[in-house]
């Protein structure tokens, strides 16, 4: 895939994600314009909040998953990773983050990685549940290690199939997460792994090696 298709698809993706918190923005200041009940406009506003908060909580994320995370330098702070997970899934406590990165530092790569992975298995508990994540140094290499467990797990076959590595056909939107995941994997000359034959569990992982 070239670049600007990527980019293409990665534009679409987050439309589709901003969309809903942003329209509910927009049709909250209709709403707040021509409401007169003080009861009804304090609502107004929470709502407001909700929205503004969760647009923010997915503009910080994006841009360590996908954008130039942490400036110009190679090594980025893990702790505005924790921050940005914890913002877009641990925000409303329909999703426990256990976070059990030891680092203070990863490279944007690795970075990115991991933070892509969260977004697939978190998408994947559709009733909620909980995320682990993990990574580890060893030999200049990384692992990494997302752990994801809830009543009801749902991993698009397009995310599966793109995560494996087949890129042969169109890629859509959605998968945008997983395409980057894996040719930042294969940069690294490193293997991901995508497991969920226990029920309620899945485990997507990625060891690089440099």
């Amino acid at each position: 895939m070239k670049s600007h298709e990527f980019a293409s698809l990665l534009c679409s993706r987050l439309c589709h994600d901003l969309l809903s918190p942003i329209g509910a923005l927009n049709n909250g200041i209709e709403l707040l314009a021509d409401e007169n009940d003080p009861e009804m406009r304090a609502r107004c506003l929470d709502l407001l909040g909700e929205s503004a908060r969760a647009s923010a909580n997915k503009l910080k994320f994006f841009r360590l998953a996908f954008g130039a995370a942490g400036g110009f330098g190679e090594e980025v702070d893990t702790r505005e990773a924790r921050a940005a997970i914890d913002g877009l899934f641990g925000a409303d406590g329909r999703i426990q983050i256990g976070w059990m990165v030891d680092e203070p530092t990863m490279s944007k790569s690795a970075l990115k990685i991991l933070l892509n992975l969260v977004l697939i298995a978190g998408d994947s508990l559709v009733r909620g549940g909980r995320l682990d994540i993990g990574a580890e140094r060893h030999d200049g290499g990384v692992d990494i290690v997302i752990r994801a467990e809830g009543s009801r797990i749902v991993m698009d076959p397009e995310l599966r199939r793109v995560l494996h590595g087949d890129t042969s056909g169109e890629v859509a939107p959605r998968a945008a997460a997983a395409w980057l995941v894996q040719s930042l994997v294969d940069e690294g000359g490193g293997e991901l792994q995508v497991m969920d034959e226990e029920e309620g569990v899945l485990l997507l992982g990625a060891g690089l090696k440099r």
